[in-house]
């Protein structure tokens, strides 16, 4: 499925990322929910994340929702989209912990904002959705070697999932292994998506007791088929089969040009994006 159009409207409760396959569009909430895409390698996780920023963009050009942005792999998935970004870290671990703290401080404040005002965060300009996208997050929750980082990390990420719907912080986190020892917080992901996993075991791991034998094959997606996964749906008990658009490095490089953050929004360093950009270049 090529890349779908950036909506003129984006609709935060009805995000466009590809088709069902019952030729409908499949549409993604994000209001009031964390979303965890898991697949194995090439199963497709980077079309379902940049499908995902693609439906965001215009909120993201006029600064009603701001990426902030970790990719621990040096940058190789997430460089490509960095004028998208308010906040990014790809290479210093330190720089990762401080963000989702960063992420964790302003979900505080703003609580004590809203407390009493109102229970469900609206973004504007001047309040914007954040949306913090964590392209491998077991490389932070279990292999990272720090354990003082990991330990911060872990307890940014748990404030973060479990207190960041209502107050508009939200987490958009890809993993391959899905085990609890891998992620522990997994389920505090209220919208999950297996794409092709390894083990038939990791199907209701990720998608709940019972998914497997209700139809989400996800061991049997072929290697030829990435962004094809299952998930479920409001009102169905049954998995629902589903495939990401696709986004080319030139859809990629077109959406950063069209829709970058505000430049009085952006907080990454220029060292940042330069390791970012070499990387990604190498």
């Amino acid at each position: 499925i090529p890349a779908l159009p950036v909506p003129a409207t984006p609709d935060l409760r009805a995000l466009p990322l590809g088709r069902r396959e019952d030729g409908a569009p499949w549409l993604l909430t994000l209001t009031g929910s964390h979303v965890l895409v898991a697949g194995a390698t090439n199963a497709g996780k980077g079309s379902v994340v940049w499908s995902l920023l693609r439906a965001v963009a215009p909120l993201i050009a006029d600064g009603s929702v701001q990426a902030w942005v970790i990719d621990p792999k040096g940058g190789m998935e997430m460089a490509p989209g960095w004028p998208l970004y308010t906040r990014f870290a790809c290479q210093n671990h330190t720089a990762m912990a401080e963000l989702l703290e960063d992420a964790e401080t302003l979900l505080r404040e703003r609580a004590n904002r809203l407390r009493g005002i109102t229970r469900q965060h609206t973004p504007t300009p001047d309040d914007p959705l954040i949306l913090v996208v964590v392209d491998e997050i077991a490389a932070l929750t279990a292999y990272l070697p720090d354990r003082d980082l990991r330990r911060r990390i872990a307890s940014s990420l748990g404030v973060l999932l479990s207190q960041g719907r209502a107050v508009g912080v939200h987490v958009v986190a890809a993993v391959q292994d899905p085990r609890k020892d891998t992620l522990p917080m997994r389920d505090l992901f209220p919208t999950r998506i297996a794409l092709r996993l390894v083990e038939a075991e990791q199907v209701d791991l990720v998608l709940g007791h019972g998914a497997r034998d209700r139809g989400a094959v996800c061991d049997r997606i072929p290697v030829t088929q990435p962004g094809t996964g299952y998930v479920l749906l409001d009102g169905l008990r049954e998995p629902v089969r589903v495939r990401a658009a696709q986004a080319t490095d030139a859809d990629i490089n077109d959406l950063a040009y069209r829709y970058p953050a505000p430049a009085t929004t952006q907080r990454t360093s220029d060292a940042e994006i330069a390791a970012a950009i070499e990387g990604w270049t190498q």
